[in-house]
């Protein structure tokens, strides 16, 4: 019996693909990233198992980033990172919103006051006195 091959056959499926192409670590932390729609292909929310065509638009929310890239290549397995960052071109606009976003981050941490670390005997003491009711 001879066993017919279909497009999809050659494709790889969406969880292996992020995973390839080094989004996330683990293939089970990608499906967790699609069953919990942070990942969207063309507009729509998909299945870990949906097989990707070149073309194909991502949004991909990681953390507070979110990706824009457009499928340039298949792979279904994990190789160098170099390798990796040519199966999908990231669209300007989404390069441009991520470094706006790390801009503000970076200024935002920049003002906020430095931490000294724990306080010593000295400063101990007088958080003491100062949270104290009674005064002594």
């Amino acid at each position: 019996m001879a066993a017919t091959t279909t497009a999809d056959d050659d494709t790889p499926r969406l969880d292996k693909w992020l995973w390839a192409a080094r989004f996330f670590r683990t293939r089970t932390l990608a499906q967790e990233a699609i069953r919990g729609g942070k990942i969207e292909v063309n507009g729509e929310r998909p299945k870990p198992s949906r097989h990707l065509r070149t073309g194909d638009e991502l949004r991909i929310g990681r953390g507070s980033q979110e990706f824009i890239v457009i499928v340039t290549g298949l792979s279904g397995r994990r190789g160098p990172a170099t390798a990796a960052a040519g199966l999908y071109s990231e669209t300007p606009d989404s390069i441009a919103r991520r470094q706006s976003l790390n801009e503000e981050r970076r200024l935002l941490a920049a003002s906020a006051p430095e931490y000294a670390g724990r306080p010593d005997k000295r400063a101990r003491r007088q958080i003491i006195r100062f949270t104290r009711r009674d005064g002594r």
